[in-house]
């Protein structure tokens, strides 16, 4: 199959993507991984691997997209949940880390007086 991964044509086979990667330990996986044989991999390392580019060179979704043209298994980022005792709101987080009271603990500000000689206005 031929595909285009960072701007350059590859022809990929399914079972040359499983050689490429047979022997090579998958590595945590922290984004969008992809399932070759009966391991998981990140699909930054399966691109680069099998494109011998940089990582930054190409995007998950490209890989992913081949991958999944050839009959791999694809999954998507794995959801981050907040660390313990944080809040989900990085606003909140911020301000309980800065001891800054939070948003919804603060009054409001006064209303501001009319601009002289605007529209409305006297």
């Amino acid at each position: 199959m031929r595909c285009i991964i960072a701007g350059f044509p590859f022809d990929l086979i399914a079972s040359e993507v499983e050689q490429a990667m047979s022997g090579i330990k998958p590595e945590p996986i922290t984004g969008e991984s992809v399932r070759i044989g009966r391991r998981t991999y990140p699909v930054k390392q399966v691109g680069a691997a099998i494109t011998r580019q940089d990582r930054r060179d190409f995007s998950a979704g490209e890989v992913t997209r081949a991958m999944k043209r050839l009959g791999f298994t694809c999954n998507p980022a794995p959801p981050v949940s907040p660390a313990p005792g944080f809040d989900s709101d990085p606003v909140l987080t911020a301000s309980a880390l800065l001891g800054a009271p939070t948003p919804s603990s603060q009054p409001s500000p006064p209303p501001l007086p009319p601009i002289a000689g605007a529209p409305g206005s006297m």
